[in-house]
């Protein structure tokens, strides 16, 4: 059938994306945690058609960005500056979606985060003030060792190593461990998901290197954790 192949068609251009742009496995894999976190906070189905509709505008244009440098690609071999330009607008146009969905996806969960106030409130102060400090200091200096060891990047800016994913998972992942509540983790690693994809979105940071941050700002925040466990003083 016609529609049938059509359909087949779409759904190729879809997983040629994924399959080929890391931007879009990024897109997916945010939009189904931002999916499960509205079942958690039990939000009305208003906001829940928002989310949705945000999501299906930021995939769509994230296909047409991946089509349009297909296209350019086709047609040119060379390094034209109107090559660049366009690819730039269309990566420029994903950008601008993804900023509004996240302005947007912060007042639409503020309804579910308010919600559990008193619990979020409470986890953040059940993690020791020291220790959080000295888990994000020592998530810094080893984004910078990490950053002086491939030779790429400043301190603050670029490199091998996404020192605000670092920084937001080792936060996250000590809000998980000491608080232990389901809901508080989830937050916590929603926002730091943010971080990255921000990292990303920006061109400042592959996802690639975003990802290799939250794991070594996780990794970080977790063996402190393990350190300090038998003896926390809060």
């Amino acid at each position: 059938m016609k529609l049938f192949r059509s359909l087949n068609h779409a759904f190729e251009g879809i997983m040629y994306a994924a399959r080929t742009q890391a931007n879009m496995r990024t897109h997916l894999l945010v939009a189904a945690l931002v999916l499960i976190a509205t079942l958690l906070l039990k939000l009305d189905r208003f906001y829940v058609i928002a989310i949705v509709v945000l999501i299906a505008m930021v995939l769509a244009l994230e296909l047409l960005n991946t089509a349009i440098e297909a296209i350019v690609d086709l047609l040119t071999v060379a390094h034209h500056p109107l090559a660049k330009t366009a690819k730039d607008a269309a990566a420029g146009a994903v950008l601008v979606a993804s900023l509004a969905s996240v302005v947007v996806g912060y007042l639409v969960f503020y309804q579910g985060i308010t919600g559990a106030g008193a619990s979020v409130f409470a986890a953040v102060q059940a993690v020791p003030a020291n220790v959080a400090f000295i888990a994000l200091a020592v998530a810094a200096i080893a984004v910078i060792f990490a950053k002086a060891w491939t030779g790429r990047g400043s301190p603050l800016q670029g490199g091998a190593v996404s020192g605000h994913s670092a920084l937001a998972f080792a936060a996250a992942t000590l809000l998980a461990l000491f608080y232990r509540q389901p809901l508080a983790a989830l937050l916590g690693y929603f926002i730091a998901f943010l971080v990255a994809q921000s990292r990303v979105e920006s061109k400042t940071h592959s996802t690639f290197e975003a990802i290799w941050g939250g794991v070594l700002g996780s990794l970080v925040a977790l063996t402190i954790y393990l350190l300090v466990r038998p003896h926390v003083m809060l």
